[in-house]
């Protein structure tokens, strides 16, 4: 999808004992059995930005569209990366986001880059997206937070002896915990219920639904989301995609969520 809409993607950086990968060199089997202290996380440094950019600008400007600046440095990385490009007209943005839901965003930005729209056009077009994509998630579990101190071992251990499945969302920079709910089927369920609680609003407006399901190594959670979501109403965009190792790394296996945005007319 990337090459098509004439995307380029800089790879995050993944520390497995020691040893660095770029998250595209990585599998999520890679990650099994790794322990929280062996793995760890980075961005990609302001000179890889800066080559990305000056092999991907054809003349008249760039927009780099970064993960969430709560969740990374890349961000300040890009805009010192800006700074070394003297002559080039580049433009930073924090998406507020990560995964599919930043995926949906660089899509809205390259749909205006496609259609010929000069640089402050494409990055209008990024921020509407930005502004209005969320992210939906669960988990089986929060053992593998727990481990790398993100939550209290208590709180990891009462969801398990309950049965519960951790929901969050991750809307314009902060993530939010939700109610959780019991067993997978209920975690979608209640996914596909915060999607749809604007559903005949954004219909009665005309608007377009840009979606994405994503999973970590069960594509059928991510089919059944997506399928349901189609069966009340046809996407504009849609598609299955992986969440990636780097987002695993600190979330632990079986991640689950939904990604969208309206495109309101």
């Amino acid at each position: 999808m990337a090459r098509e809409c004439g995307v380029t993607v800089v790879p995050m950086w993944v520390t497995i004992g020691g040893r660095q990968y770029r998250d595209s060199e990585l599998s999520m089997e890679d990650l099994i059995g790794e322990t929280v202290d062996g793995v760890s996380t980075s961005g990609p440094a302001p000179g890889e930005l800066a080559r990305a950019v000056e092999v991907a600008d054809t003349g008249d400007g760039a927009l780099v569209l970064t993960v969430s600046r709560r969740m990374s440095a890349v961000y300040d990385a890009a805009r010192l990366a800006s700074q070394l490009l003297d002559g080039r007209s580049v433009a930073v943005l924090d998406t507020g986001t990560a995964a599919g839901a930043q995926g949906l965003v660089v899509l809205a930005a390259a749909r205006a880059a496609r259609a010929g729209q000069p640089l402050s056009a494409v990055v209008a077009a990024a921020e509407r997206a930005a502004h209005g994509a969320r992210l939906v998630a669960t988990l089986p579990s929060l053992d593998h937070l727990a481990r790398g101190g993100r939550v209290p071992g208590a709180a990891s251990w009462g969801a398990r002896w309950l049965g519960l499945h951790p929901l969050f969302e991750f809307r314009e920079g902060k993530v939010r915990p939700l109610r959780p709910a019991r067993g997978r089927e209920g975690a979608c369920q209640r996914i596909i219920a915060l999607w749809a609680a604007g559903l005949e609003r954004e219909r009665g407006l005309g608007a377009r639904l840009h979606v994405a399901a994503l999973h970590a190594q069960d594509p059928e959670i991510a089919e059944v989301l997506l399928r349901e979501v189609c069966s009340q109403v046809q996407p504009a965009t849609s598609f299955i995609a992986s969440f990636t190792p780097v987002m695993v790394a600190h979330t632990g296996p079986s991640l689950a969520g939904l990604a969208w945005w309206w495109e309101e007319p």
